[in-house]
């Protein structure tokens, strides 16, 4: 099965692109913009299956349905909050939920199969989803700065002065570029849709880490990598085994 992946974050649509050929199916390109898109689709046979996140770099996905005729199905893949989803479940529109899980990937592509028709028509409705997801589109608009409470005063930290996030005692931490350590209202769970993806990487369930940060990588034990940052000699950073292979290709 010939399958698609458009989704304007490299590291993410090769993460998706890895996933799927461990399904046996065979991603024809990945693409990162609607201009590329529209590009591509004039001048390929269209694949059975598209991948397709919703906010591109340069617009809204929709729009390439505007500028070509599209003969594949869909699946979207998205970071909408909860609220804004219940606008695909009632109208019962395939999504995938970022950052993508491995068995609900499988189970979308498995259901995609048993109703996979003899010939596929896009036959959704583009403007309605549209307004079912609010007029404006979701901005890709990253977290710049933190504000943290220090006593009775309120600091703010800027994105670009953290090393890394790290988890301790139930708490989430920031590490900055001059050694201080800044207690965080949130998680790294919520962190990870907050964060600029070319730039942070999670590297274990306990931290993530800044690429500008990095001074060293070093091969450690069962195939893991130990990360050395500015700043954060006391840390030890290890890039768990099942993340290596992501964060090789985050790197390069």
């Amino acid at each position: 099965m010939n399958v698609l992946v458009i989704e304007d974050e490299k590291p993410a649509a090769r993460r998706l692109t890895r996933m799927l050929e461990t399904l046996d199916l065979n991603v024809l390109a990945q693409l990162h913009s609607v201009e590329e898109a529209v590009e591509w689709f004039s001048n390929n046979t269209h694949p059975d299956l598209i991948f397709l996140d919703i906010q591109l770099s340069d617009g809204l996905s929709f729009e390439i349905f505007d500028g070509v005729a599209v003969t594949s199905a869909i699946i979207f893949t998205t970071a909408y909050d909860e609220y804004a989803l219940q606008a695909f479940k009632l109208n019962s529109i395939d999504y995938l939920l970022k950052p993508i899980d491995d068995e609900e990937l499988e189970a979308a592509v498995t259901k995609f199969k048993k109703q996979q028709p003899a010939s596929s028509d896009v036959k959704l409705n583009f403007e309605d989803i549209r307004k079912l997801l609010g007029v404006n589109p979701v901005e890709r608009d990253y977290k710049k700065r933190f504000t943290v409470k220090i006593g009775q005063h309120l600091k703010m930290i800027n994105v670009d002065d953290v090393v890394c996030f790290y988890s301790e005692n139930k708490g989430t931490y920031a590490r900055t570029t001059d050694k201080r350590d800044y207690l965080l209202d949130t998680t790294l769970e919520i962190l990870e849709g907050e964060l600029q993806p070319d730039v942070f990487f999670r590297v274990s369930r306990k931290y993530f880490v800044n690429v500008n940060s990095i001074r060293d990588i070093i091969s450690y034990t069962n195939s893991r990598l130990q990360v050395k940052l500015q700043a954060c000699d006391d840390l030890e950073i290890i890039v768990s085994r099942e993340r290596v292979k992501d964060f090789k290709f985050w790197l390069s």
